[in-house]
């Protein structure tokens, strides 16, 4: 009698019950690469929906402010919420809430993005990291000499603003890319989501030390008291709470409360609390081996998956609808704010100076031994990167808040002037990289030819035969 045979769940062929199992193949340094890559678009694609909620945001903030609704509207930002503890009474505005609550949660989100750059990404290598953080670096200092230049006869509260248009809005930069740039190669998105991820830490930086007033020791003591008790909790959680990284969020909540809350009182801007939080957070799993895709990844991980679309479909929005809201009044106001030093500064400062910081820094950097563009990126594809990252928005809005206080005239035109700046950044780049994207689609056509149904591309395999 024949000795039944069971099924090969891999192979869906039949399989003697004797046989040991095929073990897996391990992918190639090519293969894994182009792995990565997948994974890496997956992100992006998922930035395009949140891109295009913070626009449909602005939009309708911008619509509201200028109609018959338009003092409901600022009346609602104005509007405080207080929140009582027997005695103790605290108080914040729905506009403060948005932009020091909810924009600490896109904070967090990023703070996440560049730890896991520097654990298991791109930074993890000093010589690739080099040029998009030495690039990011131009992109800063040129915009904000810029403005600088622009303002320097208008007084100090003037030039208070200096800051705002160094930033780099990721979510509307990266939506961009991933509509125009369905063919560009993943080396230029890798290197505008480094670049960004970089830049909003250098904004973050310069928010804690030149944006922060009245700092009070105790509550700022106590912020990182709370940050390295979330730290220890996040590090060990398994160990003391036996709980799912899934689960771990219900325990670190309370705590990161608790951060935000002392940060805030303490002076130093809440969004920096998201930020250290999203340090302390473990990006390998403990004891994480490599699994054919890189290191296994941990809590970092499912905290991405958790919050991305809180941050993408609601703290990003709101933050938007409640910041861009600008009553221009009518097309004088409007030509009034654009020709004014502030908004020209910024206008300029986005556009031309990141454009300008981004290229020249990464040129200078280059010219060191060893040191090159990435791997199938030209410089004409970074001058579409470099418009691109001129996208300042969501940053660039809390700064002006910051620097000239929500509301205020000063703020209103400044904001006029990110709008309009974010706006010709982003029409500058599309065109560009609509225009290489189409110079691209042919090869990468070519590209994803997959003769042998092995789920590899031809061209890859032939990179790997090649040596």
């Amino acid at each position: 009698m024949t000795e039944p045979r069971s099924l090969d769940p891999n192979s869906g062929t039949a399989a003697s019950p004797s046989s040991a199992p095929t073990p897996p193949v391990p992918l190639s340094g090519t293969q894994r690469r182009y792995r990565e890559s997948l994974w890496i678009e997956r992100i992006l694609r998922r930035e395009t929906v949140g891109g295009m909620l913070l626009l449909g945001a602005t939009v309708l903030a911008l619509i509201v402010a200028n109609s018959a609704w338009g003092e409901a509207y600022f009346g609602l930002r104005s509007t405080y919420f207080e929140f009582a503890f027997g005695d103790i009474s605290w108080q914040i505005s729905v506009g403060h809430f948005a932009a020091d609550a909810l924009l600490a949660i896109f904070f967090f989100l990023a703070g996440l993005e560049l730890k896991r750059e520097f654990v298991a990404g791109e930074l993890r290598d000093p010589r690739k990291a080099l040029v998009p953080v030495v690039a990011a670096v131009g992109g800063v200092l040129v915009p904000a000499a810029i403005y600088t230049a622009f303002t320097l006869d208008d007084g100090p509260e003037a030039l208070n603003g200096w800051a705002i248009p160094v930033a780099t809005d990721i979510a509307f930069a990266l939506a961009v890319l991933a509509v125009v740039g369905t063919s560009l190669p993943i080396a230029l998105r890798t290197f505008l989501l480094t670049l960004a991820v970089v830049d909003d830490l250098m904004a973050i930086t310069i928010i804690a030390f030149f944006y922060t007033t009245d700092v009070q020791p105790a509550f700022l003591l106590a912020a990182f008291g709370g940050l390295v008790v979330y730290g220890f909790v996040a590090q060990r959680y398994q160990e003391f709470f036996r709980l799912r990284s899934t689960a771990a969020w219900f325990v670190l909540l309370p705590i990161g409360l608790v951060v935000w809350f002392c940060m805030y009182e303490s002076g130093v801007h809440a969004t920096v609390a998201g930020v250290l939080l999203a340090f302390t957070i473990p990006v390998r799993a403990k004891g994480g081996d490599e699994d054919g895709l890189g290191p296994r990844m941990g809590l970092a991980e499912h905290f991405e998956h958790r919050f991305r679309p809180l941050s993408a479909g609601v703290a990003v929005p709101v933050f938007a609808f409640f910041s861009a809201g600008v009553a221009v009044g009518g097309w004088d106001g409007l030509v009034a704010a654009v020709t004014s030093p502030i908004a020209l500064g910024i206008v300029v400062g986005l556009v031309v100076g990141k454009t300008v910081g981004v290229l020249a820094a990464t040129w200078l950097v280059t010219r060191l031994p060893g040191v090159s563009l990435p791997k199938g990126m030209q410089w004409i594809d970074l001058l579409g990167l470099a418009l691109l990252a001129g996208m300042g928005f969501t940053v660039s809005l809390l700064i002006s808040e910051l620097s000239f206080g929500q509301g205020t005239l000063l703020d209103d035109v400044a904001k006029v002037g990110i709008l309009l700046g974010s706006l010709l950044a982003a029409i500058l780049a599309s065109v560009l990289l609509l225009a290489r994207n189409r110079q691209y689609q042919r090869r990468s056509a070519q590209e994803r030819i997959d003769s042998d149904g092995d789920g590899i591309p031809d061209v890859f395999e032939d990179e790997d035969a090649l040596g």
